[in-house]
């Protein structure tokens, strides 16, 4: 298995641990669910339609964090989605 940065890790783990069927944590077809999950996190964090006014000339301090965390987000989903077995 690809390594995992320690982000995707603590989540790859974190959902693996519900489940008792998870032989040593063997990764399979829930990376894409766990991907579609923060995607969807990452929307409720900013929609994507709103990340543009982040480039406005004066964006609020919130809107940055919030799209920071949003593309921390979407990252960790990208990692997960493209980790071969």
């Amino acid at each position: 298995m690809t390594d995992l940065s320690p982000a995707a890790q603590a989540v790859f783990w974190a959902f693996n641990s519900k489940f008792d069927w998870i032989e040593d944590g063997v990764p399979g077809p829930q990376f894409k669910s766990i991907a579609a999950a923060l995607r969807a996190a990452a929307d409720q964090v900013v929609p994507p339609h709103l990340e543009t006014e982040l480039y406005d000339r004066n964006p609020s301090l919130t809107l940055q964090k919030a799209v920071e965390i949003r593309h921390q987000l979407l990252a960790i989903a990208n990692e997960l989605e493209n980790t071969h077995v």
